[in-house]
């Protein structure tokens, strides 16, 4: 199960079926199940706050991913994404909203299947595979 929930912003998911079709579709492709999975979609600050409070870094992100499955190959994570930190990165990639959104959403679901983005190597292949899965919305 998906959930979209909206935190100190004014957002609606665009197309919210879809979309949840989508990622389940991508985590399937992936290995994995999606048991629940939460989009919690914020501001700026709000995501600021959970990066200093949670992980102790002092940065601004789009996304902040938290794992809690307690089986293999089951997804279930909270995934927060700063709706302005996407808007911001859309313009300064030069794309349309709902295409870095929608990479930024899968991005979650591909830490929450085990991927990592720590290293060059790590960001290339993430970078590969939203790529991949971006082709395949519906």
């Amino acid at each position: 199960m998906i959930r979209y929930f909206v935190e100190d912003v004014e957002f609606q998911v665009p197309f919210p079926q879809k979309t949840r079709r989508w990622l389940n579709t991508v985590a399937l492709a992936e290995g994995f199940q999606i048991a629940e999975l939460n989009y919690i979609f914020c501001s700026d600050e709000y995501l600021h706050k959970i990066n200093v409070e949670y992980l102790e870094h002092d940065t601004y992100t789009d996304i902040i991913t938290f794992d809690n499955s307690e089986e293999e190959k089951i997804i279930s994570g909270d995934i927060f994404v700063s709706v302005e930190r996407v808007e911001d990165n859309a313009r300064s990639l030069n794309v349309i909203f709902q295409d870095e959104l929608a990479r930024v959403m899968v991005h979650g679901v591909l830490h929450l299947a085990g991927y990592l983005d720590e290293t060059d190597e790590e960001e290339e292949n993430m970078r590969r595979l939203e790529s991949h899965y971006l082709l395949t919305r519906i």
